[in-house]
């Protein structure tokens, strides 16, 4: 599939009719979803992208499989775990001494199928934050926040918590093969269906995760969202990227460098 394939006529209608049924600006990502995109119409033997919008607009097992492999919704809990030690150890002591008080306002942007809001929500247990500190968990896909909803897990979905989380946070199903987060922890979680290019952001927030999102949006859209994520941080708040991810011109923007895939406002 070539460069010029992606800017045909038709294809461009595609994107825009998809827009208004998913929410998604396709012109906003990099060629790699664009070959995703392409690489899942060949698989279901589509020719031409009428029959492809029709079927994607039609079958909701279509339009899940479509948003699975285009938005990649694949985590894990406490994945990268050396930085969320960090925000256990550190971050979140921090801001309870700059605060002078437990109530922080913490978001999870794009958050999948819930695994990285609840391994917040069990960090804000595990440091003490106030029982009505919530979790703001946000994601554009419906579907992935359905599922997150649910709460409930594999266990190779777990590999990263530690056993004291194991046996305090989650209960089990199926001969151990399913975990279920605790109700204490879906309590503190606050579901939205959010478009992070197209709707407002909000502000104040003590800690914004915002992990393998950006990295597949054009460099100007990531720039801008970037700003966006500035602008919602408090002061002496932090910002965690993924760790393939590293903010260029962050000091342009107004973060200060705070560690690995960490800046904070100032």
């Amino acid at each position: 599939m070539t460069e010029m394939s992606y800017s045909s006529p038709e294809y461009e209608a595609f994107k825009q009719k998809l827009r208004k049924i998913i929410g998604l600006d396709l012109n906003s990502y990099k060629n790699q979803i664009h070959r995703r995109i392409h690489m899942l119409k060949d698989r279901w033997n589509v020719k031409t992208y009428d029959e492809y919008f029709e079927m994607i607009k039609t079958n909701d097992s279509k339009l899940r499989e479509f948003l699975d492999y285009l938005t990649i919704n694949v985590s894990e809990f406490f994945r990268n775990d050396k930085q969320w030690w960090k925000l256990r150890d550190q971050l979140i002591p921090d801001l309870i001494r700059k605060r002078g008080n437990k109530r922080l306002k913490l978001w999870s942007a794009g958050c999948a199928t819930g695994e990285e809001p609840y391994s917040l929500a069990i960090l804000s247990t595990v440091c003490g934050l106030d029982t009505s500190v919530q979790v703001l968990a946000c994601d554009i896909d419906q579907g992935a926040i359905a599922i997150a909803q649910k709460g409930e897990y594999l266990k190779r979905q777990l590999l990263n918590v530690p056993p004291e989380y194991m046996s305090k946070y989650f209960t089990t199903s199926n001969g151990g093969e399913t975990y279920h987060v605790s109700s204490d922890i879906k309590r503190r979680v606050t579901w939205k269906r959010f478009n992070m290019i197209d709707d407002a952001f909000g502000t104040g927030f003590d800690v914004i995760l915002c992990r393998n999102v950006v990295i597949y949006f054009t460099p100007e859209t990531k720039a801008a969202l970037y700003v966006k994520f500035f602008n919602s941080l408090a002061p002496g708040g932090y910002f965690l990227v993924g760790s393939t991810e590293q903010i260029f011109e962050y000091k342009k923007i107004g973060f200060d460098n705070a560690g690995p895939f960490l800046y904070t406002r100032h």
